[in-house]
């Protein structure tokens, strides 16, 4: 008697499943499809988006061997190209490598301080790159800049906190002393070797120039 019912159960099952079947067919068809498609189409942008960060891998070691090479003109060229089709990644590292190798050339360094300033206008970035981009213009302009410029372009920058404190302290308290302000230049010196992070290097050229300044030794 119970096989009866098993047999009756497992017919009833069958049925079910075919009205289920018939019903939803499409939508269990058209899922497993749209399913299929999406991994497919996932794979396909991971494949074309490691084939462009290969290629452009590829043209920015290109670029620094035209560095390397001290061909300047055609490096930038290259970088800027980098710069304008890559990926996110390299775009930021051929835009600041364009603007080194603009300042590489005695006839192209104001370039190279607006391509730095452009870097450090662009949010999109962070931070980290545009704080670098402001310093390195920094350094290009140490020694032209009036102190004022100088104040502008670091002050944020030598703030607790910033990633490159160190060099925009440094190069502030630089300009101050270039430009006979021993007062702002100490001010710089102070938050320098207060600080319990900065580098070894910046300390033993930043005691240097205290020693100048006590001294009394003027702009060289």
């Amino acid at each position: 008697m119970s096989d009866i019912f098993h047999e009756v159960d497992e017919e009833v099952r069958r049925e079910r499943l075919r009205s289920l079947w018939e019903r939803y067919s499409l939508l269990i068809i058209a899922f497993a499809v749209l399913f299929v498609g999406s991994i497919a189409a996932w794979r396909g942008y991971e494949y074309w988006v490691n084939q462009r960060a290969a290629a452009a891998g590829a043209q920015f070691e290109a670029a620094a061997v035209l560095s390397e090479q001290d061909k300047h003109a055609e490096a930038e060229a290259a970088f800027a190209k980098v710069a304008a089709e890559a990926p996110q990644g390299y775009r930021v590292l051929a835009r600041l490598r364009t603007a080194a190798e603009q300042a590489a050339v005695a006839t192209t360094p104001a370039d190279a301080v607006k391509t730095y300033d452009a870097i450090a206008g662009d949010a999109t970035l962070g931070v980290l790159w545009q704080d670098l981009a402001a310093v390195r213009a920094g350094l290009l302009l140490v020694d032209t800049a009036t102190f004022a410029d100088m104040t502008s372009r670091l002050t944020p920058l030598a703030e607790p906190g910033r990633p490159y404190r160190h060099s925009a302290r440094e190069l502030l308290a630089l300009s101050a002393w270039r430009h006979q302000d021993a007062a702002a230049a100490r001010k710089y010196i102070d938050m320098i070797t207060a600080d319990n992070e900065t580098p070894p290097g910046t300390r033993a050229r930043i005691d240097l120039l205290s020693g100048l300044i006590a001294a009394g030794a003027g702009k060289s």
